[in-house]
């Protein structure tokens, strides 16, 4: 694959997902990878872009990630976020928090504060002081994210963006593990683990076992891979350092020249790209579908 100007990938989560929703799955990252696109393709930042991308997908009810995350054990909303600007490095994340609709807009508006992440209460008082609105929590509940569907979801949405001026940038948003402990926080927020983004290399975003990718630190695992080997061999080799401590997962990674990588041991993993040069984003439940993407 050619370097691109710009390109941008977005997934939806590595899951099992039912036939039933595998084109909604699909057209739900295609709308994300679309928004991205479109600032992209008008000189936005990556950053921009990211965090444009994963707002369509907070604002879905299909993806668990702002509006219809799942519920812990209390029957709550608690969601995490995080973007990752790789120019300078800088990380904005957000835990636990319940009252934001967005997420990815407070874990972007923490990105030029001192500390990377802030939780819970301290993280919603840090949005009320940015101008950045609280919603009642119990708006964030979506009646369809209780149907049995959705039951085993690991569906954390990320993104990975490059725009026209060589900056990469990656983006988490999720809802976390459905009945999970109150305060449980898993690998989406955590730089090195769910994401990571560094113009001299590229970026990568995660889903699945929170867990297993914490304890194998897999976005740092990609990034040094990166260093010596393409984005697809890179995230592969990654994935498979899961066999260690078992779990599913996916990845998407793009290079500092725009090129894709998507590896899972998940069934299907929701996903979605575009690029310069391409009239329009490509949408997918199976890394399979994307084969020729991945090798023009």
């Amino acid at each position: 694959m050619p370097e691109a100007d710009w390109a941008i990938i977005v997934h939806g989560g590595a899951k099992t997902i039912k036939a039933a929703l595998h084109q909604r799955n699909r057209d739900g990252c295609l709308a994300a990878a679309e928004a991205g696109a479109a600032l992209l393709r008008a000189g936005g930042s990556a950053l921009a872009a990211a965090q444009a991308a994963i707002c369509v997908l907070e604002d879905d009810p299909l993806f668990n990630a702002g509006f219809g995350s799942v519920l812990n054990a209390d029957g709550e909303v608690e969601m995490d976020a995080a973007i990752m600007n790789g120019a300078d490095l800088g990380v904005g994340a957000v835990a636990g928090v319940r009252r934001i609709r967005n997420p990815v807009i407070l874990a972007a508006a923490v990105l030029p504060a001192k500390p990377v992440l802030l939780a819970g209460e301290g993280a919603e008082r840090f949005a009320m002081a940015n101008g950045i609105a609280l919603c009642d929590s119990r708006d964030m509940i979506a009646a369809e994210r209780l149907a049995s569907e959705y039951a085993k979801a690991h569906d954390t949405v990320g993104c990975v963006a490059l725009d026209i001026h060589g900056h990469i940038a990656a983006a988490t948003s999720t809802g976390g593990l459905p009945g999970k402990h109150p305060g449980r926080i898993g690998d989406s927020p955590i730089p090195g683990s769910g994401l990571y983004a560094d113009d001299r290399l590229g970026g990568v975003a995660f889903s699945g076992d929170g867990e297993s990718i914490l304890r194998t630190m897999l976005a740092a695992q990609v990034m040094q891979a990166l260093t010596a080997s393409p984005a697809d061999i890179a995230v592969q080799a990654a994935i498979t350092q899961l066999q260690r401590v078992g779990g599913e997962a996916g990845a998407i990674v793009m290079d500092a020249a725009g090129r894709f990588g998507i590896a899972h041991n998940s069934e299907h993993f929701a996903l979605a790209l575009h690029r310069s040069g391409w009239s329009e984003g490509k949408g997918a439940i199976h890394r399979n579908e994307l084969e020729m993407c991945l090798n023009e």
